[in-house]
């Protein structure tokens, strides 16, 4: 029987307004028998009340996470309405805690009032079938916006964010994204990505939002600010830093491959962007479902206890990702059962088992390990308590359900304006010979290339579904390159040409030829590739227009930086990333002038296929070779303006903890414009190898033409902390004392470390 059949289904919000009033106690009359009923109480009170009332049943299957799809349809992920059977196998037979959709995993109908409704009944279902009245808490992956949702606001992907160089710009999109989230009953989502951008044959290194660690760390952190504020009479909703950790620097580039990393670099460069995090109070953490170091790390004590809890200071919720405690045993083969391999990664410190399958297999293998003393029960208390607590501070006791009424006008095409802005920030301007900007009066604009109207890649993947939009889905109110085009100058001819012979035909009376190019949607797996380079059609295509002596305007829509070929020859290149719904206005906000980019490169950009892994901070060595150095296309932090700017005066002083570099910031062109500017610290000699230089802030300075102001950029002296010791890396981070240079532009300042 269909759960939406029943009468019940249908409350209205006075309804689920009774409902609630009917499960929290008045004025505090039940406290003092069910402390954990008690707003009033904190939350560590009402958590460790509530879990000394539960059975072992009752707190084992809070540490499960199923699938939505196995509440609905045929109860094994075939869509369809919910199915009371399948609830109660899930909910009150296996007690689970905590429900999520994968990629796809949308209502019938994929409206936010659908996604509402099928929420509000997850939870009825939940509440009215267990004693204790525990809510669930649903999760979901809003890499993007609540991009699950077709009529949802799509903004650019992290690699694009992290190219603004404008963390005030990602916590407003942290508001936005928890905004639609939780309209629609979403309390959980699966973002931000907190990996660095190691290596551009890897499918989500689109996620990323830099390649630099304290770059990325910035970014993440403010969207986590933005995702856990409260702004609305809904429960909060909690973030979550993944992949915990080294998950994006497999050995080979495809996803999931075993990595080799240095503990060095491991505590150095890799868990630094987790730390902001954890500094900014994320509430959970997904752990890497990958091996480092011949260990995966959903099973390594070192990595979940030593360095996450111990040493970086994490109290929240540890969750797994898909399915990995299962693949210890059929893909890292370090299990020889499934009940072993949950022993393994609970004990590890797992929390919760994000197990999409089997609710019942999941919670009675787990019950017979505790029962016979392969998983203790003070662990299952301490991983339960956390859970809690979490619902606890979001508030989904007081507040489990939300509004259908008010889910579409929190959703659809919501902040579209804010995904313009961000779209057109993060564009970087990589190369002009001086074609750009276009004249707004041009007559006649030919658009080419096959990314310059299509919807799928602009979006990329996680959009709709996990590879990207369906091809059987209606399309999400996009703007393509060429409808931006088009609107920025409605008086001229703006042709689209479909092929390169077509682009060549049109080209004869036309100001400028804008050549777009992309690559497939796809996510993890599927968008791994050997080859990150414009393909020879792709780079066939630009040689064909250059050939017809017009300015050709390269715009590169792309989830990494590709190697560019012949392609890099175009009189201007443009790298639009994956810019969401907003993207084709923005980019041509770019074009014509109406926006001056300012948006600088958050990785390097290589020059050929032998460079995968080019990060700017890489180590120095004794080959002197001109390839053995950093010698990418386009270095990191590079970034052109239709203005030009200067740098100088630059000085620097320190105390015990801070150093504070001033500098002067000149706009020496004929237009205002904003700029990023990058402050470094090099080390001449240091104890262990170090990078030339290390990011340790920035400033944007906004300047009209001719102006110049005073800034100045403060960072911690801790951030100069490297790993000592040998080879095995076992020394402690610490900040060498001595000599070291702050670097503004080509100005460089000493100071010293004592």
């Amino acid at each position: 029987m269909s759960l939406f059949s029943r009468k019940r289904a249908g409350l209205g919000v006075l309804g689920v307004a009774v409902l609630i009033a009917s499960l929290t106690p008045a004025g505090g009359v039940a406290a003092g028998k069910e402390i954990y009923l008690d707003a009033r109480a904190s939350t560590e009170r009402r958590a460790e009340d509530l879990l000394r009332r539960m059975t072992l049943e009752e707190k084992i299957g809070q540490m499960a996470q199923i699938r939505v799809g196995k509440l609905r349809g045929d109860c094994n992920n075939v869509n369809g309405p919910l199915v009371e059977s399948c609830l109660k196998a899930v909910l009150s037979d296996a007690h689970v805690g905590s429900i999520l959709s994968g990629g796809g995993d949308a209502p019938l109908e994929n409206t936010p009032k659908a996604w509402a409704e099928m929420n509000n009944a997850i939870q009825r279902y939940a509440l009215e079938n267990n004693r204790l009245k525990i809510p669930i808490i649903y999760g979901a992956d809003g890499v993007h916006g609540h991009n699950n949702v077709i009529s949802a606001t799509m903004f650019p992907h992290q690699i694009g964010l992290g190219a603004t160089w404008n963390p005030a710009l990602q916590e407003q999109i942290g508001v936005s994204a928890s905004k639609a989230l939780r309209a629609t009953g979403v309390f959980w989502n699966f973002a931000p990505v907190s990996d660095i951008a190691r290596d551009t044959r890897w499918g989500r290194y689109y996620e990323t939002y830099s390649e630099d660690p304290f770059l990325a760390g910035q970014l993440a952190a403010a969207n986590v600010r933005g995702q856990q504020s409260k702004v609305d009479d809904t429960a909060q909703l909690t973030a979550t830093a993944k992949h915990f950790a080294g998950y994006s620097a497999p050995a080979n580039g495809h996803d999931r491959a075993a990595a080799q990393i240095p503990v060095r670099q491991l505590q150095d460069v890799v868990l630094p962007p987790f730390q902001a995090q954890f500094d900014a109070g994320v509430k959970t953490v997904m752990i890497n479902s990958g091996s480092l170091n011949g260990v995966p790390v959903h099973a390594s004590k070192y990595m979940l206890q030593k360095q996450l809890r111990e040493r970086m200071g994490f109290k929240g919720v540890a969750v797994s990702d898909w399915q990995d405690m299962k693949y210890l045993v059929d893909r890292h083969k370090v299990a020889p059962d499934y009940k072993t391999a949950i022993a393994m990664s609970v004990n590890a410190g797992v929390d919760m088992a994000m197990e999409p399958s089997n609710a019942a297999e999941f919670t009675s293998l787990l019950l017979a390990n505790v029962r016979d003393g392969s998983v203790s029960r003070g662990r299952i208390d301490q991983a339960v308590r956390r859970v809690l607590k979490l619902k606890f501070d979001l508030g989904l006791f007081e507040k489990p359900y939300v509004d259908p009424a008010k889910a579409d006008g929190n959703v659809v095409n919501v902040d579209r304006p804010l995904a313009r802005q961000a779209a057109a920030e993060g564009t970087v301007l990589l190369k002009n010979d001086g074609v750009l900007p276009l004249s707004g009066s041009a007559k006649k604009i030919v658009v080419t290339g096959e990314t310059a109207d299509d919807v799928r890649r602009q979006l990329g993947g996680w959009t709709v579904e996990w590879q990207g939009v369906p091809d059987d889905s209606p399309l999400p109110p996009t703007a393509t390159v060429l409808t931006g085009v088009r609107e920025a100058v409605p008086g001229a001819s703006v042709v689209h040409a479909a092929t390169p012979a077509a682009a060549v035909s049109e080209a004869a009376g036309a100001d400028a030829v804008v050549v777009v190019l992309g690559e497939k949607p796809g996510a993890e797996g599927p968008a791994d590739t050997e080859n990150p380079a414009l393909t020879p059609e792709q780079q066939a295509w630009v040689d064909t227009v250059q050939a017809t002596g017009k300015p050709v305007v390269v715009v590169l829509l792309t989830a990494r930086p590709q190697v560019l070929g012949g392609a890099a020859d175009a009189n201007a290149l443009v790298a639009g990333w994956l810019p969401g719904s907003e993207g084709g206005r923005a980019i041509a906000d770019v074009l014509f002038g109406a926006v001056n980019p300012s948006g600088k490169l958050p990785v390097s950009w290589p020059r050929t296929l032998g460079d995968p892994t080019l990060t700017y901070d890489q180590l120095p060595g004794a080959n002197t070779s001109a390839g053995a150095k950093y010698d990418p296309l386009f270095a990191f932090g590079h970034g052109l303006s239709y203005t030009s700017f200067a740098t100088s005066s630059t000085s620097v002083a320190v105390d015990r903890s801070t150093g504070v570099v001033k500098f002067t910031v000149a706009n020496t062109g004929g237009r205002a414009g904003t700029v990023v500017v990058p402050v470094y610290v090099r080390q001449p000699a240091s104890p262990v190898l170090t990078p030339d230089q290390r990011l340790v802030g920035w400033t944007r300075v906004e300047l009209a033409a001719g102006q110049s102001k005073q800034v100045e950029v403060s960072f911690k002296l801790s951030q100069l902390a490297l790993t000592v010791g040998d080879v095995d890396g076992d020394g402690r981070r610490e900040v060498a004392r001595g000599g070291y240079e702050a670097v503004v532009g080509a100005e460089k300042a000493a100071f010293t470390v004592r």
